[in-house]
């Protein structure tokens, strides 16, 4: 059985990879990211996902790499980490009323079998008209800081919203129904998560 690679830090998507049964290293990528409004955000992620699957793997071609990123998206422009506590504030301020769009790549590489497979995911979070006081307990926690466009659906980023659009194990992090597939096809058992929502939501 080949070594699995999981180019990633993200606790979100370790936790997603051991759910689906699968044995593997995570191995954070220094591959750099940068957004492009003048691009689509699904061509944009796709190269992202990948860059960082193929930084990985280029050190360790033998192995499998999954490499996968996320962007959180209004109106055309691309939301990355805040940097600080009064833009997370800005970000999700932006956000009320409004939906948004969640874009996850997925890249799977072996340097050695000549293997690169890239897809994505779409899904949309449809945001309450939340009261200040809803968005001031979010910022509280602190969970939005390292999260794109600080949205955690699965922390108290919950309260913000009215329902789902799509797969909710995406707009975590990682599409793990696809993900099983391409597994499957190399040899590697896995199988889907498929997180139960504590959302409503509408299968896209």
């Amino acid at each position: 059985m080949k070594q699995i690679i999981l180019a990633s830090s993200s606790p979100r998507r370790q936790e997603l990879l051991a759910q689906m049964g699968v044995t593997f290293t995570a191995i954070p990528s220094d591959y750099v990211e940068e957004l492009d409004d003048q691009r689509e955000v699904a061509d944009v992620a796709r190269e992202l996902g990948l860059g960082k699957a193929l930084e990985v793997a280029h050190k360790h071609p033998d192995a499998i790499v999954i490499g996968s990123d996320t962007i959180v998206s209004l109106d055309g422009k691309q939301l990355g980490k805040p940097r600080d506590h009064g833009h997370a504030r800005e970000m999700l301020e932006s956000f009320k009323g409004k939906r948004c769009t969640i874009t996850t790549s997925l890249a799977v590489v072996c340097i050695a079998d000549d293997v690169e497979v890239v897809d994505v995911e779409i899904s949309h979070i449809y945001v309450k008209n939340y009261t200040p006081q809803e968005l001031d307990a979010y910022l509280e926690t602190g969970a939005h800081t390292d999260k794109a466009g600080a949205v955690g659906v699965q922390t108290g980023f919950a309260a913000l919203v009215d329902h789902i659009e799509g797969d909710y194990d995406s707009i975590i992090g990682l599409p793990t129904a696809r993900l099983a597939e391409i597994l499957h096809h190399l040899g590697v058992p896995a199988h889907a998560v498929h997180t139960p929502s504590p959302l409503p939501t509408v299968r896209a």
